[in-house]
């Protein structure tokens, strides 16, 4: 399904910490509803990169590359694509790292997906009869950036902190003790 070979993963385990952003903002930018979110993350398919749930109440965190992967999956879902050969493709591009998203075009004739990373594959592909639509990830990350760029983003790293506390910490530390 995709000829190319996914880089070294150890670049995304080095990522430094970023902006995680709420399961109701990741479906804004994304353009999904929130039962599609928790669906998804309940079944494996998308996890939050930045802060997976951990018990009842707490609050996922997505990063910007969870949310593009999002709006990928709701593009291909749009376009009659199969969730089963979605997930073989999320599961390929989870492998490869937030660089060359940008670079592909996703090719797809309904039931198999293509990846192409130059215009020559896609132009083999149509060629060949088996392209039937297109998404360029380049085009769907710049939209996600213009989304999340009028939506808040949390930083993990301060939440963490004050998730830790109990309760008398958390107050005391509202005093200014």
């Amino acid at each position: 399904m995709f000829p190319s070979q996914p880089n070294d993963q150890s670049q995304l385990s080095n990522a430094p910490l970023e902006a995680g952003y709420r399961g109701n903002t990741a479906c804004a930018a994304a353009g999904i509803t929130y039962r599609q979110l928790d669906y998804w993350a309940r079944t494996g398919l998308i996890e939050p990169s930045v802060r997976p749930a951990t018990g009842s109440g707490s609050a996922r965190l997505y990063g910007f590359r969870d949310i593009l992967v999002l709006k990928i999956i709701k593009r291909l879902l749009d376009t009659g694509v199969s969730l089963q050969n979605i997930r073989t493709a999320v599961e390929h591009l989870r492998l490869r790292g937030v660089d060359d998203l940008a670079k592909i075009t996703l090719m797809s004739d309904g039931a198999t997906i293509y990846e192409c990373t130059s215009n020559d594959e896609v132009i083999d592909i149509l060629a060949g009869g088996q392209g039937v639509f297109g998404i360029a990830l380049g085009r769907v990350w710049a939209e996600v950036e213009g989304s999340l760029a009028a939506l808040p983003s949390e930083n993990p790293a301060a939440e963490s902190e004050m998730t830790t506390s109990d309760e008398f910490s958390l107050r005391r530390r509202a005093k200014g003790a």
